[in-house]
């Protein structure tokens, strides 16, 4: 096979391939190990020289099917509870599929109006699903970490502006540093957009209180206070990764506005609390944030790659990421341009599938899901309550359970030590995932549940596993 044209005629074929093998996959998405056997050797043997002729785009299509099958982390199955990993529920898989056939570029409003607007929608939708004022506006990213990237970004420049000069235009090094205050909680892809942003790790102060790092309010005051009205940004985490806990978000909104600072908040998974009742005061206060983000490959169950960002400064569209050549449209032009709201110039069309997935099943339906996990996750806490091996380390205010192993007899010096052992051999065995933390200096177990997918059942089988590769340790 030479030039591309030349295999038009394989198209069909390739469509129906590519859905019988997905359709194969997914189906044994409940019963299949979420890390199949002999899979990381499998994927580590790969290799080969560049063709100088090619196949065909049936036959790598096979192939890559194959190693799928058999190689794949099932990741979007109900079983995988590591590092806060949602599903793709169906409305979103589909609208997924047709992103990606109509392959949209989402920069410049006249490169896809139908992108463009229905990112408007989708966002808008967020917007009100979250429950924020609507002088904020926002943008699809590709993530968390991207999301944080883009408010701190913000955050920087209104600093600068505060100061009298544009960190933009004129680099840091034009003004003075900015400070940041945050609890212990503050997340790692926070502090390295800070890096990536000339802002400094070094100069994230963290104000804990204890060895979890919960805040310090009355550090947080004293240190804005000592800035006089100097600009500072505050970051406030939204569900803390080890266990899923929160800063008082209320209170750091109550000194940020006194004080003159820009508060952040980020909820890459903790912002879905507000869609409950039951847990909506934990992010009491995100409304009279500055800036807020979260994921949609977490709990909104949107295939990766997505996020959210929203930003209630206005000027940050024009003051961080506008750009100006003769070929693109002007910044204040009548339609949204969303590269000039995001790092990205050439932008997949994320809306489709956080479009479809909201019109499938509303405001109503996500806060069931929301809902059914915070059920699971009392569950899973329950058993290990019950179970006299193991140690819950925390309480459980959202969907993380924080626990270990703590068999009777065994003296405190080896505990660590185990639990990474069992770690180990949970991810080796493939069965079921979740990983390990530290927690207030111990090793420590923390499944996350957000998959759309996950039971009784699904949780179930992961404290048994963890039994039964523990009596074999």
């Amino acid at each position: 096979m030479s030039d591309p044209i030349s295999g038009r005629g394989e198209l069909e074929q390739v469509l129906d391939l590519a859905a019988r093998e997905a359709r194969a996959y997914l189906d044994g998405l409940e019963a299949e190990p979420v890390q199949p056997p002999g899979s990381e050797a499998t994927v580590e043997a790969l290799d080969s020289p560049l063709p100088e002729t090619g196949d065909g785009a049936i036959e790598p299509l096979r192939e890559l099917a194959r190693l799928g099958s058999e190689t794949a982390t099932r990741s979007s199955g109900p079983r995988f509870f590591h590092f806060v990993i949602g599903g793709t529920t169906p409305a979103a898989l589909g609208a997924d599929w047709l992103a990606s056939a109509f392959d949209q570029n989402v920069g410049a409003w006249v490169a896809s109006p139908l992108g463009s607007r229905l990112e408007a929608i989708a966002l808008d939708w967020l917007r009100q699903l979250f429950e924020l004022p609507e002088e904020f506006r926002g943008v699809l990213v590709t993530g968390g970490t991207m999301a944080n990237f883009v408010c701190l970004a913000a955050a920087r420049d209104w600093c600068s502006a505060r100061l009298g000069d544009s960190a933009a235009e004129r680099g840091l090094a034009a003004i003075p540093q900015i400070p940041v205050l945050s609890s212990g909680y503050v997340h790692a892809s926070a502090v390295k957009s800070l890096a990536l942003l000339g802002v400094g790790k070094a100069n994230v102060r963290r104000l804990g209180r204890d060895p979890a790092g919960r805040l310090d309010l009355d550090a947080l005051d004293a240190e804005l206070a000592a800035l006089d009205g100097r600009p500072a940004i505050v970051i406030a985490s939204a569900g803390e990764v080890n266990a899923g806990d929160f800063d008082p978000i209320a209170d750091m909104a109550e000194l940020a506005e006194r004080r003159g600072a820009w508060l952040h908040v980020d909820g890459a998974f903790g912002l879905f609390a507000r869609l409950s009742p039951r847990t909506a005061q934990l992010t009491a206060g995100v409304e009279r944030a500055s800036s807020a983000s979260s994921d949609g490959h977490k709990w909104l169950n949107v295939p990766h790659d997505c996020g959210f960002a929203f930003v209630r400064e206005r000027d940050w569209i024009r003051d961080s990421y506008a750009e100006s050549a003769d070929y693109l449209p002007p910044v204040d032009g009548p339609h949204p341009n969303f590269a000039y709201r995001a790092p990205e110039g050439s932008r997949r069309a994320r809306a489709l599938a956080v479009w479809a997935t909201l019109r499938a099943y509303g405001r109503e339906g996500y806060r069931q899901m929301v809902e059914r996990h915070l059920d699971l996750a009392q569950y899973l806490a329950r058993r290990i309550d019950r179970e006299p091996k193991f140690e819950r380390l925390a309480e459980v205010p959202l969907n993380i359970v924080c626990f270990r192993l703590r068999p009777p007899g065994v003296a405190e010096e080896l505990l660590d030590e185990l639990n990474r052992a069992l770690g180990e051999a949970l991810l080796e065995d493939g069965r079921v995932f979740a990983g390990t933390t530290l927690f207030e200096g111990k090793v420590a177990f923390r499944p996350a549940i957000v998959n759309w997918q996950t039971r009784e059942s699904d949780v179930d089988l992961l404290v048994d596993v963890l039994l039964e590769l523990s009596d074999r340790l």
